[in-house]
């Protein structure tokens, strides 16, 4: 623990230490999975694009292979923390599922009662899908549906999936492997093996995910937890100052504070930060890591009246940073014969800077094993 006040940090001191502890400026890890265990969960709406994040911070450098670590039970992809996609590790779903689930359910419940959805509804959907999942069986939304309908629950639209967020967030059902472009869902039990980390206490489920968040994302605030995980700031700041306060939790889950633009910022200084790999650019998703999580102290935008209506990353894009500066913004479009990535600077680039966004559009294009087609907007 860091003694007294916290001593002063530079933004590009802030933002180099999280590239390199999110593997992405320092060595990458071996597998795709080993990038998930080390962010714990990862925001994956945008299936394609979450799994370029993954292959920048591994050596499953490919979208095919990333799906075959997927496909093998690497990990899976379910609605946990927040109600969005995210990938987990198995062994980490059901004690984050205990933790943060009953809110996910709560803060739906207005919805849910506007759709019809009964506890007795909830009820009979879980026991439908025991049903059909049952024996290892894996099945798309698309059938699902109509299997709901006919047992007169409400079939495909908005209520059965919220009916399936139920389900998930319970930790009755998650994904199975990808099928084509359709993802499926297989039972919890029946891929997810036991664990002792499924009886923990809330409160040391709670000490766990902090430590964790602040590990593998620091140096981040606690507001920066809140938004990650949807718990309260009274539970986040209960567990900060365990973790910093308590001997034996301090040696076993060791911390340290900056402040940097007037926020305090916990970290891990256990957790390996120093850069290998000097790359200028990086095409980041709006909802990667590195890019969603840091709404005060993220990358300092170089132009900060420029428009961005036109950033609409759920049909795939984010944002395009160089040298730690978020430049402007990308568009990527994969298909049969090509990737197609459409990068719009806000300002005025170099020689090298265009060089290195460049290279950052290869990788993307490499990733897909598709011919890279560059255009700039």
């Amino acid at each position: 623990m860091t003694s007294g006040a916290p001593r002063s940090a530079s933004r590009d001191w802030v933002v180099r230490r999280r590239l390199a502890v999110q593997r992405l400026a320092s060595s990458p890890l071996p597998r795709a999975g080993d990038a998930i265990r080390l962010l714990t969960c990862v925001q994956s709406q945008d299936a394609p694009l979450a799994a370029h994040s993954l292959a920048m911070r591994s050596r499953t450098t490919s979208y095919a292979g990333v799906l075959a670590e997927q496909s093998a039970g690497g990990w899976v992809r379910t609605h946990i923390l927040r109600p969005t996609w995210h990938h987990v590790a198995p062994e980490d779903l059901r004690w984050i599922q205990a933790l943060t689930g009953p809110k996910v359910e709560s803060s739906d419940a207005a919805r849910q009662r506007q759709l019809g959805i009964t506890e007795q509804v909830k009820d009979r959907g879980l026991d439908l899908l025991r049903e059909l999942l049952a024996a290892g069986r894996a099945m798309t939304r698309k059938e699902i549906g109509p299997a709901f309908a006919e047992a007169g629950l409400p079939g495909p639209g908005e209520t059965m999936a919220h009916q399936l967020i139920v389900a998930e967030v319970r930790s009755v059902i998650c994904s199975g492997a990808p099928r084509g472009a359709e993802h499926t869902y297989v039972l919890v039990d029946d891929v997810v093996p036991a664990a002792a980390s499924d009886s923990w206490s809330r409160e040391r489920s709670l000490l766990e995910l902090t430590h964790r968040f602040y590990s593998g994302h620091g140096p981040a605030s606690e507001r920066d937890l809140q938004r990650w995980s949807g718990l309260t700031l009274t539970e986040i700041r209960w567990a900060t100052t365990e973790l910093t306060t308590d001997p034996g939790l301090r040696e076993s889950h060791p911390m340290e504070s900056v402040e940097c633009a007037g926020e305090v910022l916990w970290f891990d200084p256990s957790v390996p930060a120093r850069t290998t790999r000097e790359h200028t650019a990086y095409l980041l998703s709006t909802f990667d890591e590195a890019a969603l999580t840091y709404p005060r102290t993220g990358f300092p935008r170089r132009n900060h009246d420029a428009d961005r209506t036109r950033l609409v990353s759920e049909a795939g894009g984010g944002i395009a940073v160089v040298d730690g500066r978020d430049i402007g913004t990308f568009k990527r479009k994969a298909d049969a014969r090509r990737t197609l990535v459409t990068v719009r600077p806000e300002v005025d680039l170099t020689t090298r800077e265009r060089a290195g966004v460049t290279e950052a559009a290869e990788f993307l294009a490499a990733f897909h094993d598709m011919p890279l087609e560059l255009t700039w907007g």
